[in-house]
């Protein structure tokens, strides 16, 4: 049976002609709605999906930056400075939103998100900051080629980097302490 709506409307036209001409609770006209639901249903599925994808990628995004500009495999402490200024990078927007808030009054939902993303992040640099490997020179090639797609992010070897210099194998994608 069909799913999509284009189906089920070209079945319906080739069966009844217009079909701007069916009764509204006619069989056709349900099987129009039920069609209609179903892709509605899957646009939404897709649009959260890639919301909930976007930190991933924006993460690989900015170390594929980095690595383009390195020439080989870059070691630890050069990491290090690349995951503070990714933690970084909000920082001039909280300030900007703390100067903009009059005194005495309450902080912005923008200001109170960023404060928490900021906690979130620096807690997993504790713990172990999640970022593609990049003292291979095989993982940093497929990175520097990288498309932006979020498929061809399982192809990359990951590390979790902690604060302290402890490294650990990760996989993709990241799941807790993983």
């Amino acid at each position: 049976m069909p799913k999509s709506l284009a189906k089920v409307q070209k079945k319906l036209s080739k069966k009844k002609g217009k079909i701007s001409s069916l009764h509204e609770n006619s069989r056709d006209a349900q099987k129009l709605r039920r069609a209609g639901a179903r892709g509605e249903k899957l646009e939404r599925l897709a649009a959260a999906r890639a919301k909930a994808n976007q930190p991933h990628m924006q993460r690989v995004a900015y170390f594929q930056g980095a690595a383009k500009a390195a020439m080989g495999p870059i070691e630890p402490q050069r990491i290090h400075g690349l995951i503070q200024r990714y933690l970084a990078r909000h920082d001039e927007e909280l300030a900007e939103l703390k100067s903009q808030r009059r005194p005495g009054r309450p902080t912005s939902t923008r200001e109170d998100l960023l404060k928490q993303s900021i906690a979130v992040e620096d807690r997993e640099y504790d713990a172990g900051f999640w970022i593609p490997d990049m003292q291979d020179e095989d993982n940093l090639a497929i990175l520097k080629a990288w498309n932006g797609e979020w498929t061809a992010l399982n192809t990359f070897k990951y590390i979790r980097l902690s604060r302290d210099g402890s490294l650990q194998q990760s996989n993709f994608p990241p799941k807790g302490l993983s």
